[in-house]
């Protein structure tokens, strides 16, 4: 199903009652909708959109007689006392009839210890443990001063009473600044207990190479969670998060080809994935719409070139992995012979269509070249060399904060093209929004 908009966070929660999936989620700018599913494997329904929630972040809770009940961040009534004020509210919601019932109340306004005007709470969740019904929500943003804080109540509605140890997650204050291997953000966090006792919270966080600068976006992180006079605890006071976790009898995972460190080889010889990329690995993506823009064959990977470029909101012709390490390194062998000076082909770095870089082979004033273009707001070729027909390498080594770029001619070695180049423009800090940067095999026509 097409969207006109991007959607946010996507919860999925189960209904032992009428052994139903449901997942909801909020399509920015068009409302909030949800689907639902007795067999996900088999498919969702269509969206059922839910015209009376005004807000982000939804999420469903059903309780053991039944009754579903839906929350969400929202604005507070009668309008913010302050810039950040937000409210949560909670909705009935009609399980049979697959829509809400009544008004919403505002369980939550403003957040946790009023007294210090707290902002942007959202997030929330609904749980139930014993004899409480639990409210999870992150509050102070998604910067440096993200958290997660909890309460409890005998009824989804209310009245709350705030958990004496708020916030039970973050990495705000307290700690070094120049500790090893920092993360920083933590918050958005959800619990569940996973059938033999345990309890953990999931959430996210961020690993910072300077300041609030990162260019990885967004990581998951999983830590045990630890019941104490009622309450959960996910992280003790002015404790850092470990990029490594420690818990008596956990093993380590099987090796993941998705995560931590890892070398990857793709030789564009896979079979149908079975999730829509045909003869692609599954870590690739793409942008906005599938285009049929490439194809697979004999171990290569032809991409058509498309008049969009990486510079517009519109398709391209690209196939994008995400940038998981600030260290990596990323190359790859191009065979392409550009007709004018608009074609081009290569490397490309992503975030935002302002903020991007693009090492690829072109051509100017007749004469075939390897360029290297950084956008901040504005495009800028900032390094370029020409280059011989045939084959060409492009490799792109990050180290934290700067880049160093590469090219190789078909037979000969490799050759520095930039040294130490700023790719802080590829930070959430420099180009707002909330995900990491994708690196891609990219190429476009640039017509107009």
């Amino acid at each position: 199903k097409k969207f006109p908009a991007p959607t946010l966070v996507v919860i999925i929660s189960y209904n032992k009652k009428n052994k139903t999936f449901y997942m909801i989620t909020t399509n920015v700018g068009a409302g909030n909708f949800f689907v639902k599913s007795k067999d996900p494997s088999k498919g969702w329904s269509e969206p059922i959109y839910l015209k009376k929630i005004d807000g982000i972040d939804p999420s469903f809770f059903f309780d053991d007689n039944g009754k579903g009940y839906i929350v969400h961040n929202g604005p507070v009534v009668g309008g913010a006392d302050y810039e950040g004020q937000r409210a949560i509210r909670c909705f009935e919601f009609d399980v049979k009839g697959d829509s809400i019932k009544g008004d919403f109340k505002e369980i939550l306004r403003g957040g946790t210890h009023v007294e210090a005007r707290p902002i942007w709470i959202e997030g929330p969740h609904l749980f139930k443990k014993g004899k409480f019904y639990y409210l999870m929500c992150a509050e102070g943003g998604t910067g440096g001063w993200h958290s997660e804080v909890i309460l409890r109540a005998k009824n989804p509605m209310g009245p709350w009473e705030e958990c004496p140890n708020n916030p039970i997650l973050t990495q705000r204050t307290g700690l070094d600044p120049n500790r090893k291997d920092p993360v920083s953000s933590a918050g958005h966090a959800d619990i569940v207990e996973d059938g033999k006792g345990n309890w953990w919270a999931v959430f996210l966080a961020c690993r910072p190479y300077e300041e609030d600068m990162y260019n990885t976006g967004r990581d998951t992180y999983l830590l045990p969670v630890k019941w104490k006079n009622g309450w959960p605890e996910i992280l003790a006071k002015n404790t850092p998060i470990s990029t490594v976790g420690e818990k008596a009898g956990l093993k380590p995972a099987a090796k993941n080809e998705f995560s931590g460190n890892f070398s990857y080889v793709d030789n564009f010889d896979a079979a149908d994935n079975g999730v829509g990329l045909k003869d692609l690995n599954p870590r690739w993506m793409f942008l906005r719409d599938l285009t049929d823009c490439y194809k697979v064959e004999n171990g290569k990977l032809n991409l058509n070139l498309l008049p969009g470029n990486i510079y517009k909101r519109e398709p391209m012709s690209a196939i994008w992995a995400r940038q998981q390490h600030g260290t990596f390194s990323a190359e790859t062998e191009i065979n392409f012979t550009p007709r004018n000076d608009k074609e081009i082909a290569g490397l490309a770095l992503l975030q935002k269509e302002d903020h991007n870089f693009v090492l690829g082979k072109t051509m100017k004033k007749d004469k075939l070249m390897i360029t290297l273009t950084r956008a901040e707001k504005n495009n800028a070729t900032i390094a370029s060399a020409p280059i011989k027909a045939g084959k060409l390498k492009l490799k792109i080594e990050g180290h934290d904060r700067y880049y160093d770029f590469y090219y190789a001619e078909e037979g000969g070695d490799w050759k520095l093209l930039a040294k130490g180049v700023d790719a802080s423009n590829l930070s959430t800090q420099k180009s707002g929004g909330f995900i990491g940067a994708c690196i891609g095999l990219y190429a476009s026509s640039n017509k107009e």
